[in-house]
């Protein structure tokens, strides 16, 4: 196994994750083990064609409550949010493997892998008593997914694989009409400020805490994805980057310098931003007047809700930000 993708694994396993339901946190994602793997002996197998991907999903011996259609389906839904982002599933064949979380219900923890066989595959577990409320309601099966579009990084540059799929995952999700566009940016409100940079910290390439990792990753792309629009005026975004770094195999089955794949994302939008981004929030804390952006878009926070101003200067990026991608499908994969 190449050494990025065990120190990828290292990392998940150390860092403390806390996830909260309705809020796009963390998926409690940790390294792989013996014990774990001898327990996925699949009970039922099925294929899943979705954004020209075939999914195999192994559901593995266990009772669950809800019938094996529902978790298919649930599998088929995080796919369908992924595929509307990127404009199609970003590998042509992945695996996931479903276990059961005796005695509980919701989903528990998960994580994404390449593993020796050469399929990018997502583990994830399922509690037994889970019902379709909370399938409905669970963001991580989408989070690992994501994982999957994005070339695995070395261990300091960890921030930027799960700040990816903590951003993208909502939206996805909303593009696709499975959850209202001011979840969203509820979601955002609420977990953004975690992300900001605290008293020593030297940026996000040497601050690993979780918060920094995973929202302080998301607020990149949040900047990023701002920064792309204003400078093509709201004519292209971060998904058109992303969708750039994939369209040249740029997936968490290669190893790619961090200056590659920005490189790569500014390529495909004619900008320079996400890599001028990058320079600055790299080896400094670059604090974000968070207050000052939601006013700019036009997100009025309300207690556990958010409305929105659509006379606010930047009204427009915020609505491009969640409405369905242009009729644009991602180039073809090399």
């Amino acid at each position: 196994m190449p050494r990025t993708r065990a120190l990828r694994f290292l990392v998940k396993g150390i860092i403390a994750i806390l996830g909260t339901a309705g809020v796009c946190a963390l998926a409690a994602e940790r390294a792989p083990d013996a014990r774990a793997a001898g327990t996925d002996v699949p009970a039922e197998t099925r294929r899943l064609e979705i954004g020209g991907a075939t999914i195999t999903v192994n559901i593995a011996a266990g009772r669950f409550d809800l019938p094996s259609e529902r978790l298919y389906a649930w599998v088929t839904r995080a796919g369908r949010a992924v595929t509307t982002y990127y404009g199609g599933f970003p590998v042509e064949r992945a695996e996931v493997n479903v276990r059961e979380a005796p005695g509980r219900g919701g989903v528990s923890h998960g994580f994404t892998f390449f593993p020796d066989s050469g399929l990018l595959t997502t583990r994830i577990a399922v509690g037994e008593h889970t019902t379709e409320e909370e399938l409905a309601d669970d963001w991580m099966m989408t989070h690992e997914l994501v994982h999957m579009s994005f070339p695995a990084m070395a261990q300091e540059h960890h921030w930027i694989e799960e700040g990816i799929a903590t951003y993208v995952e909502p939206i996805g999700r909303a593009q696709d009409g499975q959850i209202p566009v001011e979840s969203v940016w509820q979601q955002l409100v609420e977990g953004l400020p975690k992300g900001e940079p605290e008293p020593g910290d030297g940026g996000l390439d040497h601050t690993h805490t979780w918060g920094r990792t995973y929202w302080g990753g998301a607020l990149y792309c949040l900047m990023a994805d701002v920064g792309i629009r204003r400078a093509t005026k709201n004519q292209m975004g971060l998904e058109d980057a992303l969708r750039g770094i994939v369209a040249v195999g740029g997936t968490m089955d290669h190893d790619w310098t961090i200056e590659r794949a920005l490189g790569t994302g500014d390529k495909a939008t004619g900008t320079k931003v996400l890599t001028e981004l990058y320079e600055k929030m790299k080896n400094a804390p670059a604090p974000v007047d968070l207050e000052q952006l939601w006013k700019e878009l036009g997100v009025v926070p309300d207690g556990r809700t958010v409305s929105f101003r659509d006379d606010a200067p930047l009204a427009a990026i915020r609505k491009a930000i969640t409405e369905p991608p242009r009729a644009r499908v991602m180039p073809a994969r090399p």
